[in-house]
């Protein structure tokens, strides 16, 4: 039986990763791609931390969080593989979006990253449904 407080977290944070997936997609619409690419990574980020929220553990760095969801959720096939694929994805597009000069994000690139978000989440919310209900 999950607590009352970690079911309230999941909740809170599957609530922000909404969010950050309509930030995206304003993002995307205006044509701003690299803070578009950020805000579908961080819709992601936080779908895994309401996931995480259910076992009562976080991790100070992304790298925990990514590592603790793939070995407990992905490697259980709770979530299809296809799962990790978007995870590194969006990982790698958003790095290269905030921290490299030279990056040029391009628009189908992005497209691709907000759609692979919406797919994420979706799998994230009908697994949490199961547990909330």
């Amino acid at each position: 039986m999950r607590s009352q407080k970690s079911i309230e977290l999941s909740k809170f944070r599957l609530d922000q990763s909404k969010e950050f997936l309509v930030s995206s997609e304003k993002n995307l619409n205006i044509e701003e791609y690299k803070t578009a690419n950020n805000r579908a990574y961080y819709s992601i980020f936080h779908a895994m931390r309401a996931v995480l929220a259910l076992d009562e553990v976080d991790f100070k760095k992304h790298s925990g969080v990514i590592s603790y969801f793939r070995e407990k959720y992905i490697k259980t096939n709770i979530f299809n593989r296809n799962c990790s694929d978007i995870i590194s994805s969006a990982s790698l597009i958003r790095n290269k979006s905030d921290y490299d000069d030279f990056y040029i994000a391009i628009k189908e690139e992005t497209v691709e990253q907000v759609n692979n978000a919406k797919i994420f989440i979706k799998e994230i919310e009908e697994y949490l449904k199961s547990i909330y209900d």
